[in-house]
């Protein structure tokens, strides 16, 4: 990640960074150099649907700011949440744009810079994940032809299961499927891995590194079992719901 980032944020400015969902879009703006610091977030719930609402809240303010708006689905919010971003910082140009990517298949392990022959492979494994990729994909092509010349950099859910032994990546189908790419891959990487640097600085870097099971519940819920910082299994919702 260190790299990917490094190479994006090559000159000064606001990073911006998205998390796209199925149905909706959170973002937040940083600033700052050495140690970039939030200067708001937000976000944008009931995509595609009715009654959408964007809200905004900046760093250190108590007020969080909200509005309906029209959202048939994440591009078409752009100029809006822009143009938000824009009024409410009033700040620099945007240096770097962060996406969090809900799969990289089995190419992308680590974080990346995008470029087209990503866009063409995340078309490509559209399959695996059709509620979240479709979208983000739509969202990084879009805001590249609003800053064609600012980097977007793809950080991979699925990277933080990169290590899983094979016998617990192994689905219980015909092995033909797996040659094709379809295997239990993880996911909720990003939120794990903000977990375990949580656990080393609130606990010590010794518990981080024994035997530790993460859980991530939410609209998608999802287990993995961690030992000295390896992912040894990673079950999904529909698996633990079956067991």
């Amino acid at each position: 990640m260190t790299t990917a980032l490094a190479i994006a944020a090559s000159s000064s400015g606001n990073f911006l960074i998205f998390n796209a969902g199925s149905s909706s879009l959170k973002f937040a703006l940083f600033g700052g150099e050495a140690a970039p610091v939030c200067v708001l977030s937000g976000g944008i719930d009931r995509i595609g649907l009715p009654e959408s609402t964007f809200t905004l809240r900046k760093t250190g303010s108590q007020q969080t700011e909200s509005a309906g708006i029209s959202a048939p689905n994440h591009v078409s919010c752009l100029d809006y949440l822009l143009k938000r971003l824009a009024e409410s910082t009033g700040a620099g140009g945007i240096c770097a744009i962060g996406h969090r990517v809900v799969h990289g298949g089995p190419r992308y392990a680590e974080p990346q810079v995008v470029d087209l022959e990503m866009i063409d492979e995340l078309r490509r494994i559209c399959p695996f994940a059709p509620e979240h990729l479709p979208a983000e994909i739509g969202l990084i092509t879009a805001l590249a032809e609003r800053f064609p010349h600012v980097p977007q950099v793809a950080c991979f859910d699925t990277a933080f299961h990169r290590d899983l032994p094979r016998v617990a990546r192994l689905l219980p189908i015909p092995r033909r499927y797996e040659a094709a790419g379809v295997r239990r891959y993880g996911f909720h990487g990003l939120s794990y891995e903000f977990l375990m640097q949580e656990l080393a600085r609130l606990a010590s870097p010794e518990t981080a590194n024994g035997r530790i099971i993460l859980a991530h519940l939410g609209n998608g819920a999802s287990l993995a079992a961690v030992r000295q910082a390896v992912v040894l299994c990673a079950e999904q919702s529909k698996a633990l719901l079956i067991r």
